[in-house]
């Protein structure tokens, strides 16, 4: 079990990562000390793949703790957004259940330790910019899951 500053240093960390994947820091620091959401922009440390909350779940279970990278989820809209490597659109081209968002689009977050606005992070990160593999995100998913490309039909 972790020690209550163990866990305090885990957020901070989390924090400080957040934060500098965006243009503009200061302005998401701002907005968590108002208890709002800050807005990040993807396609600069990461992508966001989105699937709902339900089937996220479902999925997460068959990842490996040390294999989870950061994951946020609104359970009032049924979405879950799990951070994954820039590169990563392509392992996941093929899983009907996951929608990668452009770069460019933006994810409303809250810090770390905290629910904002009924979003909360389920695997939160840790400050060492860990990514979900999107390989294994889309294995996660299943093989139901697992759309064949066209190319692999003919």
């Amino acid at each position: 079990m972790d020690h209550p500053v163990q866990l305090a240093q885990r957020y901070v960390a989390g924090d400080a990562w957040l934060a500098q994947c965006s243009a503009h820091p200061d302005l998401v620091r701002q907005a968590w000390q108002t208890d709002d959401l800050a807005t990040l922009a993807s396609g600069e440390s990461w992508l966001v793949a989105e699937s709902r909350l339900v089937t996220g779940m479902a999925a997460a279970v068959r990842i490996r703790e040390e294999q989870r990278g950061p994951v946020l989820a609104d359970p009032e809209l049924d979405r879950a957004w799990w951070l994954v490597p820039t590169g990563g659109a392509g392992e996941l081209a093929g899983v009907r259940q996951v929608t990668v968002q452009p770069a460019g689009w933006s994810l409303h977050c809250p810090p770390t330790g905290q629910q904002v606005a009924g979003r909360w992070w389920l695997w939160r990160p840790d400050g060492t910019g860990r990514l979900t593999d999107p390989a294994v995100l889309a294995a996660a998913f299943g093989p139901a899951g697992h759309r064949p490309s066209a190319a692999g039909m003919a």
